[in-house]
């Protein structure tokens, strides 16, 4: 996979990529799918939005309700009435996330399901196998995600990623060799640069990633309770080892601010939970900056959620309206604040692109700052 460069803005690309399901704008955001569907929101409502890309949990799915029903269904994209790109995870953030009930070997993890408590086995192999039946797009070598620890430890955990990244790789080429029936023949495969908070650990990871060859390439590790300032310096200290010429992945990040950070670094693809759990508790993001919807002082503000914003739910409903769902604990309360969330993030990734094109790129960057300032 190879990113068409449009325009530079410093470090930042405007671009786009080529996939099985169509072309995708970059810089860009990928909605949250875990399970085939956003929580909240039909995928059309992404679609109406102008959403490029979903991404889908590939643990999550293997659990319920299977891969290989999924694949009988044509794949994600026919099982999930989707016709756009998607992207599925490796599992290997629930091999960091699931820490308490899962066991690793050389081989791979066991768990123990968080759903019945059944063993689980996940290879590199295996999770080839599940996301080469689930058939998204772009799908992600397996990996360890070691949060920050001693060096010794970060070291051993890489040397075990970089093993299954070459697993992965050889077995995503055996399989498609191999499975004439693939609903999507052009899957693209991305490996995941780990190394937690030490920059030499990091250009390793990538130096070796970039020796295997993949199509794309993913920051993975970031996000999980380091400092932002860590943050950004562990994508300083990786960026230079990658291709150019490939797509860039910051994997879980972020807030607004995190990612006109990432972008002016030179990162071109973003995934996050923020805009869809964060709006299920009442945070929601405005030109005006984060706001909690059920603060007493929007029951009788009558005035638009977001002034700026085109979504259905601003040019709808009013503060005082959108107050009272939530905190009277209606159902209705969720599609709207999800909606307004996922309108803002990927309309922010549309200011970014046309501010890349525009060679005013720092210009929107600056704003939000100044809009989420803590």
């Amino acid at each position: 996979m190879k990113i068409q460069i449009h325009t530079r803005d410093g470090n930042a690309r405007r671009g786009q990529i080529e996939t099985f399901h169509g072309s995708i704008q970059t810089p860009f955001f990928m909605t949250i799918a875990t399970c085939g569907a956003i929580k909240g929101i039909e995928n059309e409502v992404v679609r109406d939005l102008e959403g490029q890309i979903l991404l889908s949990n590939t643990y999550h799915l293997h659990l319920k309700p299977g891969s290989d029903i999924v694949r009988e269904a044509g794949g994600l994209h026919g099982f999930m009435h989707w016709d756009g790109p998607i992207l599925t995870d490796s599992g290997g953030f629930q091999v960091f996330s699931l820490a308490k009930i899962r066991k690793i070997t050389d081989e791979g993890v066991t768990f123990n399901s968080h759903l019945d408590g059944a063993e689980i086995f996940l290879s590199p192999e295996i999770s080839m196998d599940i996301q080469m039946n689930l058939c998204a797009d772009i799908i992600m070598a397996l990996d360890e995600c070691k949060a920050p620890d001693d060096k010794k430890a970060v070291e051993s955990s890489l040397d075990l990623t970089t093993a299954w990244a070459r697993r992965s790789k050889d077995h995503f080429k055996k399989m498609q060799n191999e499975d004439k029936a693939l609903p999507n023949p052009g899957q693209e495969l991305f490996g995941i640069v780990q190394g937690s908070i030490f920059p030499d650990l990091r250009k390793k990871s990538a130096e070796q990633l970039v020796q295997i060859g993949f199509d794309g390439y993913a920051i993975g590790g970031l996000s999980v309770g380091e400092k932002e300032g860590t943050m950004y310096g562990m994508v300083d200290a990786t960026l230079p080892y990658l291709p150019d010429e490939q797509p860039r992945y910051l994997m879980g990040v972020g807030t607004p601010v995190n990612i006109v950070e990432s972008v002016a670094r030179g990162i071109d693809m973003f995934d996050c939970v923020l805009p869809t759990r964060n709006a299920r508790h009442g945070h929601l993001y405005t030109s005006q900056g984060l706001i909690n919807i059920r603060n007493a002082k929007y029951s009788r503000d009558f005035t638009p959620l977001d002034p700026q914003c085109a979504c259905d739910t601003c040019t709808r409903y009013t503060r005082a309206y959108l107050r009272h769902l939530i905190n009277a604990g209606e159902i209705l309360a969720v599609p709207l604040l999800v909606r307004h969330n996922v309108a803002y993030y990927l309309h922010l990734m549309k200011r970014i692109q046309e501010s890349i094109e525009n060679q005013s790129f720092d210009h929107l960057r600056t704003e939000i700052h100044a809009t989420f300032k803590s």
